[in-house]
């Protein structure tokens, strides 16, 4: 009963899954995966068909024991046994991994070792060991083959590069960098290939069969600078920016040179003739495979960003997308023989802005640990493998080829350096010194790169390989033991300013922005379309249309600096909860801070109350008859053309006509004899007191206030009155008995009329409709007397 319900289930499943299975090219009856190794031909194949019997377990068995004396061999105990060579692959791989985390560890856990030699130079030391002790057991020790560097160990370490690249100082520096990467390079292969050739001409029997055009390939092998050999070394010694990325640019961006020129050199080696044409399309091609790099980078860019619009969901699988498109892309170049470095460091570059806003904060620290982490290990791994490769590979020495490879490398790099900063130094503000040319041209290392690529030649058309490997290895040494190793004290010696690590503040934000807004605002005024008018054209573009499509919610209207603040504002708060400072939070958390956790409401609408036409014809013919209509100071600025302004020429002959009114008193006032000090009222009210009839006014006594005094007392306090009321007997008019009786008044001048003017004061014999409007010419709005020593002009004029 048992077996049958198996059976009819069994067959139930197969019916339900036949359709799947022959979809996918599969038979729907059950197979047997083949006993061959995953190294042979055959794969994964399908056996015989078997029937229903075979299948099942238990018929199975049968089976075994009714075969006649083909059974396996009886193990001792039944269960345990050996079998290295099903885990011998993901074995060995861990056992390499680990071995480079341990060297590594060790590395710097020996601080002295470390300030001495640079960890490129012992990870190297190591190979070069666990290569001769492989050998010595009498094993073939591995060799870093090209397949396993281009597609698994160099992708980490330029993703990490391109993702956490400093954009603003490779934008700045671009056209520099692209003049070393791309003219630098040139000069490099064609000078090395044309010299190395006439050193085979000359150089003998052994070196007469090497043709120009292997030459030149050779050439253009070793001439670039290996990016992950200048990463390894220049992050130890900690150089400036400006000096370090423009030795790590050009070793990212000469890569579609190198591309090129090695494809060009190893297609036209198998030509007969190489005529014009194909001069040009190699030439032609240089564009292809770099821009073609960039194109393929930038679409997946663009898609990643997105793909992670949609995973506020699931933010487990917010790296993941990170690091497939980003492989995808490079696979993608690579397929097509375009530039796949071109393609990595391009979607980096687009994807990291949209990413960032899209995902969380702890996938963005997934994210930036897990590109570390592999591309260290990437990096590591590269350089045992290339002591291990030194002691596994075919060596042929000929010291005249190594020599005058060795030597023609370092004056290629100082000339290419010294004349191409030169031409640079005529467009550059800021000019590269004699220093910083000495650590550009002492810092063209060279590395795996060039070792690969020359791994990858054909015996049957390159069959002087391993002499071209011999010397690329020398050079490799050379520059990494030699100039690796005494550019740190190089540095010290000659003081070039080092990198400072210092965190970017709200403060130095602000006014990066600021300085971006002006320099534009200078380069349209000037009408000169330079590199701040094109980033501002491109950010306006970004901010209107890119950003609505790629980031998600309300980020994308978010301004960059209150987003720079949200990011600086959540870094502070894990490294205070990092520390153990979380009794320091305060109480009141930002809104920016806890946006990413709590779902953000929705601010609410205000209510705008609705007026009747009739009201709002009111209240506007209200602020037309009592609001001023101020005159318009400042038009609109176009700088091709200047409106004149129409009441300019009257303000200017105001303004000069009152300045000409104050010289004039202030003449007067040093032509006269100073007046004397008026006394204060508490001396008035003790002289007066003391001798009444003895006092006289002064003649200023005009400006001072009415104070009216009693002779009788003049000691009380209630003697003293000071009168709102102007009495009648001023303005020079003789003063009436009654106001003799009443005692000594001191009045003020009487206040002109509001809306006079100093300039503009009305006569006794004009109308009310002239005086308003010599009132109205006279006042031009409110304003401020202009102080001693302020110019004529306002500034807003």
């Amino acid at each position: 009963m048992g077996a049958a319900a198996l059976r009819a289930l069994h067959w139930a499943l197969l019916l339900l899954l036949g359709p799947l299975l022959l979809g996918q090219g599969l038979q729907a009856n059950a197979t047997r995966v083949s006993e061959q190794p995953w190294g042979e031909a055959g794969g994964i194949t399908a056996a015989p068909l078997a029937t229903a019997q075979e299948v099942h377990p238990l018929n199975r068995q049968q089976h075994n024991h009714s075969s006649d004396g083909h059974s396996k061999p009886r193990k001792a105990f039944p269960v345990l046994g050996i079998d290295y060579s099903h885990v011998r692959i993901p074995f060995e791989i861990s056992l390499w991994i680990l071995l480079a985390c341990l060297m590594k560890m060790g590395f710097h856990v020996m601080s002295s070792v470390s300030k001495v030699v640079p960890e490129s130079c012992l990870l190297i030391v190591v190979g070069l060991l666990v290569g001769g002790l492989i050998k010595a057991v009498g094993e073939k020790p591995p060799i870093l083959k090209s397949d396993i560097f281009f597609l698994f160990l160099l992708p980490p370490i330029i993703l990490d590069a391109g993702y956490f690249l400093p954009l603003r100082q490779f934008t700045e520096n671009l056209g520099t960098i692209l003049i070393f990467a791309v003219v630098g390079t040139l000069w490099n292969a064609f000078f090395l290939g044309g010299l190395m050739y006439a050193v085979c001409q000359i150089g003998g029997s052994g070196l007469n069969h090497i043709g120009l055009l292997a030459n030149l390939l050779f050439g253009s092998i070793i001439s670039a600078v290996d990016p992950v050999a200048v990463l390894a070394v220049f992050e130890e010694i900690h150089i400036n920016e400006l000096l370090h990325i423009l030795v790590f640019g050009e070793s990212l961006l000469n890569d579609a040179v190198t591309v090129v020129l090695y494809h060009l050199f190893e297609e036209f080696a198998n030509f007969e003739q190489v005529t014009i044409i194909d001069i040009i399309l190699g030439f032609l091609s240089f564009f292809v495979v770099s821009l073609g790099g960039v194109f393929v980078g930038v679409i997946y860019g663009l898609i990643a960003a997105f793909t992670s619009r949609f995973t506020s969901n699931i933010r487990v699988i917010e790296p993941l997308f990170v690091f497939l498109y980003s492989y995808m892309a490079y696979l993608s170049a690579e397929l097509f023989h375009l530039s796949g470095i071109m393609a990595l460091i391009a979607s980096g570059v687009v994807m990291r802005p949209y990413v960032e806003a899209n995902i969380s904060h702890k996938s963005h620290t997934t994210i930036k640990y897990f590109l570390k982490m592999w591309s260290s290990v990437s990096e590591t791994l590269i350089f045992i493998f290339l002591g291990v490769s030194t002691v596994a590979g075919q060596h042929y020495w000929n010291w005249t080829f190594v020599i005058s490879t060795l030597l023609f490398c370092l004056i290629a790099r100082v000339l290419g350096v010294l004349v191409l900063t030169w031409f640079i130094n005529k467009f550059r503000i800021v000019k590269l010194t004699p220093k910083d040319q000495f650590i550009i041209a002492y810092g063209g290392l060279r590395g795996a790169i060039a070792f690969s690529l020359c791994y990858l030649l054909d015996y049957e058309h390159f069959n002087m390989r391993d002499m071209f490997l011999t010397a690329i290895i020398t050079v490799i040494f050379f520059t990494v033991f030699v100039q690796g190793m005494t550019i740190r004290p190089l540095v010290d010696l000659l003081a070039v300013k080092k990198k400072q690590e210092t965190k970017r503040s709200i403060n130095e934000e602000i006014h990066t922005q600021f300085l971006d807004h002006l320099l534009t605002g200078i380069e349209d005024i000037c009408g000169h379309y330079g590199h701040h008018h094109w980033k501002d054209k491109l950010n306006r573009f970004n901010k209107k249309y890119v950003k609505k499509c790629l980031i998600a919610g309300e980020r994308s209207k978010e301004p960059q600096l209150i987003a720079f603040y949200h990011k600086m504002e959540m870094k502070q708060a894990i490294e205070l909860v990092e520390s153990g400072g979380l009794g320091k939070i305060p109480s009141t958390i930002s809104a920016v801070s806890i946006q990413n956790i709590s779902p953000k409401t929705l601010p609410v609408e205000r209510v705008i109350p609705t007026l009747s036409k009739d009201k709002e014809e009111e209240i506007r013919k209200i602020l037309r008859s009592n609001l001023q209509k101020t005159r318009q100071r400042l038009r609109s600025y176009n700088r091709h053309t200047l409106v004149a302004d129409p009441y300019e020429e009257a303000w200017n002959q105001m303004l000069l006509r009152r300045q000409k009114i104050r010289q004039a008193d202030h003449q007067n006032a040093y032509l006269t004899v100073p007046a004397n000090k008026i006394d204060s009222p508490t001396m008035s009210r003790a002289r007066i007191g003391s001798d009444p009839l003895a006092y006289e006014p002064k003649p200023d006594s005009e400006n001072l206030p009415i104070i009216t005094i009693d002779p009788a007392s003049p000691q009380s306090p209630e003697s003293v009155d000071l009168p709102n009321k102007v009495p009648k007997g001023c303005g020079g008019l003789p003063p009436s008995p009654e106001e003799d009786e009443e005692g000594l008044v001191m009045r003020p001048k009487e206040p002109s009329s509001p809306g006079t003017d100093d300039v503009f004061t009305p006569g006794t014999g004009d109308s009310p409709s002239s005086q308003r409007m010599l009132r109205c010419l006279s006042d031009p709005g409110p304003r401020q007397e202009p102080e001693e020593g302020e110019p004529f002009i306002p500034k807003g004029q």
